[in-house]
């Protein structure tokens, strides 16, 4: 009979953990959307751009803001400034130079995150292109 009364007890402790962690994912979820719209608001993205940019951060493991910090650029970006910094910052943390692997594979995360971001740029200037072809001048 005690053990019954125990594997009660376990059940009921599970059935409360479950909830408390379903509740935790729900609210992290909902934090997470929030951030995405403040920070929409705040650059001027739209939702979807938005949503790009977070798949983009997730896949790589690191955000663009992140990325521009350990490079040291800023924006607008330029390919030439990100490679430049890349190289010098590669260069300067080789083991063979008292560098560390751990700092040669932030940059060149970070290098990988800025390039992610300037494809995407390329994409939409392109796109952008492509529609003010289709799209004669209006004559008024």
């Amino acid at each position: 009979m005690p053990w019954r009364a125990a594997l009660k007890m376990a059940l009921a402790a599970g059935e409360a953990l479950t909830k408390a962690l379903t509740k935790a994912v729900r609210e992290e979820i909902k934090q997470t959307q929030q951030a995405a719209a403040r920070h929409a608001a705040a650059t001027g993205q739209t939702a979807s751009e938005t949503k790009e940019n977070a798949n983009a951060n997730a896949k790589l493991g690191i955000s663009l803001e992140e990325s521009l910090q350990i490079l040291n650029v800023k924006t607008p970006l330029r390919r030439e400034d990100v490679e430049k910094q890349y190289e010098h910052l590669f260069a300067i943390n080789d083991k063979a130079k008292g560098g560390t692997f751990y700092l040669q594979s932030k940059v060149f995360r970070a290098k990988e995150r800025i390039d992610e971001e300037l494809g995407r740029l390329d994409q939409k200037s392109e796109a952008t292109a492509e529609q003010k072809k289709e799209d004669p001048p209006k004559n008024e």
